[in-house]
């Protein structure tokens, strides 16, 4: 596939003249060696013949050439070769392949690659530099049998248990979660044993499970069964102290009245007075409606305004919602007056669309208030 830009800072891809040779497949093992290519490296990915990565063949969504999303999503700025490990001159053409690079990534079953002759033991005797990294489902001991999916370590792990409802059954993640994680590590591990080898001169085995992964990042509740054997569950995963991370009920924001049009603009038809003088318009108001004015539902306390900001009434005043119900006040009706202000029948009234903004900065009395 082609080989895209690398990500660089300043121009130098941190992991420029690294080589890695990549047998892993499907997520967790591509995963890490996609981000070692997005940091400068040079892999190189080692497909079987004709079927190749398991994930071509995962679509559903495809490209517009047909090739599986999936697939692009872990693989991108690597090339691919095909090589049959089965028959001896597949696998003399993988050990010239590890023998001019830095690191080799796979993750078949324990014991797969001992048995091809491509097991750690034998390529680290030839090349000490060398780091070999070997992604597993349940480590090399007694889970070394059992097959590593991701959908069964999440279930084993315990992240079920702790995903969903409390009355529900337990959920797994939308996303292979414990592949992604097992990726991150075994680009974390694959990293300290280049510093090391930088260091040192000699390379090193980094084993990283699925299993150990998840238990890994269970984080507070891998901690609290361990160290007071408290058993997570669904009842325990939002306690009353969190608040902020509960659910909160939903409510549908109530529907806005519809906007009332503006009154029409008509000319009055009187010839002008002077020539090129511009004739006057007449604005036609609304009559004013008989019987005590609209009040808008009184809005919920809340912290004093700050001397730069803008109050709440000024937007009640234009028309633009008043409170909480966001109802807008009809046009030409009186606005309501304060408290303890006497009353001045000489006061100016403004046009439709209310008064102008307050100067920036202003603190004082605005002419209604919403309450």
């Amino acid at each position: 596939m082609p080989v895209d830009t690398p990500l660089t800072e300043h121009g130098t891809a941190a992991l420029r003249g690294v080589r890695i040779a990549d047998f892993s497949r499907v997520l967790a093992g591509p995963y890490a060696t996609m981000l070692l290519a997005d940091l400068g490296a040079e892999v190189v990915k080692v497909e079987r013949p004709g079927t190749g990565d398991d994930t071509r063949a995962w679509r559903p969504p495809a490209d517009a050439s047909g090739t599986s999303t999936y697939f692009l999503g872990v693989n991108r700025n690597k090339r691919s070769v095909t090589l049959d490990l089965a028959t001896d001159e597949g696998r003399d053409r993988a050990r010239e392949l590890i023998a001019g690079s830095d690191v080799v990534v796979e993750n078949f079953r324990p014991g797969t690659m001992d048995r091809l002759g491509l097991g750690p033991e034998k390529l680290r005797a030839a090349d000490p530099r060398l780091v070999y990294c070997s992604v597993t489902g349940f480590g090399t001991g007694a889970g070394a049998a059992l097959p590593g999916y991701d959908l069964l370590v999440q279930a084993v792990g315990g992240l079920m248990s702790v995903t969903g409802e409390p009355d529900g059954e337990p959920v797994k993640t939308g996303v292979a979660l414990v592949d992604v994680i097992t990726g991150l590590h075994a680009t974390v591990g694959i990293l300290a044993a280049l510093r090391h080898r930088e260091r040192t001169g000699e390379g090193q085995l980094v084993e990283v499970s699925l299993l150990g992964s998840l238990l890994s990042a269970m984080a507070n509740q891998a901690s609290g069964y361990v160290a007071a054997g408290v058993v997570p569950g669904l009842a325990r995963q939002r306690p009353p102290e969190h608040r902020p991370l509960r659910d909160l009920p939903h409510r549908r924001p109530a529907a806005r009245p519809r906007r009332r049009q503006r009154p029409a603009v008509r000319r009055t038809g009187r010839p002008a007075r002077r020539a090129g003088t511009r004739r006057r318009r007449a604005v036609s108001h609304q009559p004013r409606p008989r019987g005590p004015p609209r009040r808008a539902p009184a809005a919920a306390p809340g912290p004093a305004a700050h001397p730069g900001s803008r109050p709440l009434g000024v937007r009640a005043a234009r028309g633009r919602g008043a409170g909480r119900s966001g109802q807008r006040p009809r046009r030409g009706l009186r606005l309501r007056r304060p408290a303890g202000r006497p009353s001045r029948r000489g006061r100016r009234r403004y046009p439709p669309g209310g008064p102008p903004d307050p100067p920036l900065g202003h603190s004082g009395e605005l002419p209604c208030q919403t309450s």
